[in-house]
């Protein structure tokens, strides 16, 4: 009895160590021990992350995760994801933190934590000049190409249940679609909705209607206070010297919402 009341205080006494060992564990420290960051980047996203003709990542996602590392000063290493995927390669470890076009959302938040916002993205609709669409209820009927995850494929199933919604895995399968005419509408953001017209001109590609705007966040696991405290200190240096902002219009061709500025001082 006493020799097994030994081993069952050791026991505890290791799990009790384990426990603690989680409890302090330091995402930040851990990162710079480590002398390099792991981000995801859906990188079939044009604007946001893509591949370009010379094998590189690029976009302004890519940018801005190279700002990051840099200022963190350590290598950056880009954990390539699919939008549905963004989260759960958080989650699982895969990544340390997510710069991915990821709108902050209460749903999303119950899962991650969030920084404070850096930049916007636009839900919209996309079709060829000469379809007459000019809201919701317009796409009753019609096949509607999303990216599956994201937040235009919750905003066209709740706001036009009649829809047909047609789901691909990420941007480039929905580009592809809409530019080879698999499907007549999308719902993406803006920037993508260029990029449909400049690869297909004959389709004369265009924004019908905004649906809704999001706040973009850097997504990081929770319980994460220095890390959160580091890259919230980051996002509000680099807003304040413009450096995210000439990301953005470099890609975007318009600047970051001056409430996003404003709301980093």
């Amino acid at each position: 009895m006493k020799l097994k009341k030994i081993l069952c205080m050791g026991s505890l006494a290791l799990c009790l160590g384990a426990f603690a060992g989680a409890a302090s564990a330091d995402a930040l420290a851990d990162i710079k021990a480590a002398k390099k960051v792991r981000v995801g980047i859906d990188l079939g996203a044009p604007f946001y992350g893509y591949i370009d003709g010379k094998m590189q990542a690029v976009g302004s996602d890519v940018e801005a995760a190279k700002l990051l590392a840099e200022d963190l000063g350590v290598e950056l290493e880009i954990v390539q994801t699919t939008n549905s995927a963004r989260i759960p390669n958080l989650l699982s470890n895969k990544a340390d933190l997510i710069i991915s076009s990821l709108s902050i959302t209460p749903e999303r938040a119950k899962a991650v934590d969030f920084s404070i916002p850096y930049g916007a993205i636009q839900a919209a609709v996309g079709a060829p000049k000469s379809l007459d669409i000019k809201n919701m209820d317009d796409l009753a009927g019609k096949s509607v190409a999303v990216t599956r995850g994201g937040p235009q494929d919750k905003l066209v199933s709740e706001g036009s249940p009649k829809a047909k919604v047609v789901r691909f895995d990420d941007e480039a399968a929905s580009i592809t679609a809409a530019a080879t005419g698999q499907t007549d509408i999308v719902a993406i953001t803006p920037p993508i909705i260029n990029a449909i017209s400049k690869r297909n001109p004959e389709r004369e590609f265009e924004v019908k209607f905004v649906i809704q705007s999001y706040q973009l966040g850097v997504a990081m696991r929770k319980n994460e206070p220095q890390l959160k405290e580091w890259v919230n200190a980051w996002i509000r240096t680099n807003l304040k010297n413009g450096k995210l902002n000439d990301i953005h219009m470099k890609y975007a061709g318009v600047p970051i919402p001056e409430e996003i500025v404003q709301g980093a001082n």
